[in-house]
């Protein structure tokens, strides 16, 4: 198996996947090819990634190239984390990619001032970084959709520019479908990342 490459470059990616699916995991192995490529990463999260898996998925950069990852706790007022974010994207050198990790509720209709804040993150950003917000998907109640998940807030994120992706389970013990704005593949999350 060969690691897959997202091919990241200026996307803004609404993720909503199935939970404990591997979206964390997903969001670091795309941070670990953008660090590979010369480029700095921005990481925001209420809780920072588990440290072991962060060593398996950087196993393949050097102590300097992983010092190109910059991650920061939104666990205050979320508008202030998008200041910051917003300073960083556009003042350090290089920053290729941004990444919202469980940045809402996984439960309830996303609010109006998360969403206004969402986007003043993608407008700030410039155009050639990848924006990737990863959610926890929820399911359809109204039994519409024949899709495991379905990303909350998808039209409102679609609207603003986003492409709606959605991560769940296969049969495999350690296969996914990606789903990407209809275009699905399978992958298999493994120690070192994920592989197609």
């Amino acid at each position: 198996m060969q690691r897959f490459d997202f091919a990241l470059s200026g996307q803004r990616i609404h993720l909503a996947v199935e939970g404990s699916t591997g979206g964390t995991t997903l969001g670091l192995h795309a941070a670990a090819d953008t660090i590979n490529a010369g480029k700095r990463v921005l990481w925001a999260s209420v809780d920072m990634p588990d440290p072991a898996r962060f060593s398996q998925l950087f196993a393949h950069l050097s102590l300097v190239e992983s010092s190109r990852f910059h991650a920061m706790n939104f666990g205050g007022k979320f508008e202030r984390a998008m200041d910051a974010l917003l300073e960083a994207a556009n003042s350090l050198p290089s920053v290729g990619l941004v990444v919202l990790d469980d940045w809402c509720e996984s439960t309830g209709r996303l609010d109006g001032q998360t969403i206004e804040q969402v986007q003043r993150l993608m407008e700030g950003c410039p155009a050639s970084m990848t924006v990737l917000l990863i959610s926890k998907g929820s399911v359809d109640a109204s039994g519409k959709s024949a899709d495991p998940i379905v990303a909350r807030g998808a039209d409102a994120l679609t609207r603003m520019g986003f492409e709606v992706w959605r991560l769940w389970r296969t049969e495999r013990t350690n296969g996914r479908c990606l789903d990407r704005n209809g275009d699905r593949i399978t992958l298999a999350i493994e120690d070192s990342g994920i592989h197609v």
